[in-house]
């Protein structure tokens, strides 16, 4: 079911405000300023897909900040990624200390968790993609460098993701639920693909660069291997050549074992891909299969300990319910692998 929220038939000294609320409510608490003389016009169309929401806002000239203020009102809320695809007018974002100028036809990401804000120097149209950030399983440090920064749509990942991005705001209105949660997952697929080719590598005079690479490339082994029930400390280190020891030593400065790593990067996979497909197939026990559980029990308690609940209870949650804010990947000793 869609919101539309119009600013048509409010008073003009009202009209500010009851946009600004209708935003709130809608995306992420928000204030608007408008930036014309006149009576501020605003339209709201807001559509949900599965753990997406997507919203088009056509207005007047406005700036839209999200404080520190804002965010501190509401600490449990779940964090959003969003990505802005600009249609008519321009758009700047500041994020981070960073000013990003977004044309009409380009896109850009911003994280909820911190705050921002953008500037409409004109009417515009815009389409805003929000989505729990947890569902990204991109790092901190990558997300932070990615957000702020405009992609045209001649660059980069630009010429495929926007067009697929403006098609879904005109016709998200129109899937039934099993479909709208598939297109969530492929939103979520391309937002990660946009944060892996926006975040810049790890400087060499970084602290801690002298251990990224050999780290990075253990990671990327990982992801590959991820379904592997065979994936353990042991093969992951045969294949780098390395001894067990000197991998384990490789992530004394990561928070996290390798075993754990493993562990929870095959929860988390398994979380999503229950959140995506609703109660459509497959199974829960083939999710996770798919990813690496050989052990049906161990699989379900091991699940609950971090989300809270068990598999099947996670995939009968409606979308809105349904929360990843399950703390940073806990370093235990004596984690398996599968």
């Amino acid at each position: 079911m869609g919101v539309r929220v119009t600013t048509a038939s409010v008073a003009d000294g009202d009209k500010a405000a009851f946009w600004s609320g209708a935003l709130s409510r809608s995306l992420v608490p928000l204030e608007v300023h408008p930036l014309t003389g006149r009576p501020f016009e605003g339209l709201l169309e807001s559509h949900r897909l599965g753990y997406v929401r997507i919203s088009t806002l056509e207005a007047d000239a406005a700036r839209l900040s999200r404080t520190a203020a804002l965010i501190a009102r509401t600490p449990r809320s779940e964090p959003q990624v969003g990505v802005g695809v600009q249609v008519v007018g321009r758009a700047v974002l500041e994020q981070d200390g960073r000013r990003a100028e977004v044309p009409p036809g380009g896109l850009v990401l911003y994280d909820t968790a911190r705050p921002y804000a953008v500037d409409y120097p004109e009417r515009f149209r815009t389409h805003l993609f929000h989505l729990p950030r947890r569902l990204l399983g991109v790092p901190e440090h990558d997300l932070r460098h990615a957000s702020a920064t405009a992609v045209g749509p001649t660059e980069g990942c630009g010429p495929v993701i926007l067009p697929f991005l403006d098609v879904l705001a005109a016709s998200a209105h129109s899937y039934p639920a099993a479909v709208g949660d598939r297109l969530a997952g492929s939103v979520a697929d391309l937002v990660t693909a946009l944060v892996a080719r926006l975040a810049p590598p790890r400087a060499a005079d970084e602290p801690g660069a002298g251990t990224a690479h050999p780290v990075r490339r253990v990671r990327e082994y990982i992801d590959r291997h991820l379904g592997d029930p065979q994936l353990s400390p042991e093969r992951i280190a045969h294949a780098h050549h390395m001894s067990v020891r000197h991998l384990h030593r490789l992530f004394e400065g990561e928070g996290v074992t390798v075993s754990g790593l493993v562990r929870q990067l095959r929860l988390d996979a398994c979380a999503r891909e229950l959140a995506r497909r609703g109660r459509t197939a497959p199974t829960v026990s083939a999710v996770a299969q798919r990813w690496g559980f050989v052990n049906a029990a161990h699989f379900s308690r091991s699940f609950h300990a971090v989300y809270g609940v068990s598999p099947r209870e996670w995939r009968a949650r409606p979308d809105d319910v349904r929360t990843y804010d399950v703390g940073p990947h806990e370093a235990r000793p004596h984690d398996e692998a599968g």
